[in-house]
């Protein structure tokens, strides 16, 4: 079952609190998006270790719930 953007929002909302975020449906299918996550917890860490922030948020839904992130971390 495809995860709807606003339960993608609170996932990442709940493991990193003061993050910035914009979420796109790429297909209109619940299974595509691309987020984009601005965060001052990513400052002095790698693009990778800000990544796995973001799909760590994700509890394990990244492959069987959201087929697709294109993800792109900013620090502020």
């Amino acid at each position: 079952m495809p995860i709807s953007q606003k339960q993608l929002e609170k996932l990442i909302k709940e493991s990193i609190p003061d993050c910035k975020i914009i979420i796109n449906d790429l297909k209109g299918d619940g299974d595509h998006y691309s987020a984009t996550v601005i965060s001052k917890t990513f400052v002095g860490k790698t693009r990778v270790e800000q990544h796995k922030m973001v799909y760590d948020a994700l509890k394990g839904g990244m492959g069987s719930e959201l087929h697709a992130l294109m993800l792109k971390t900013k620090s502020e």
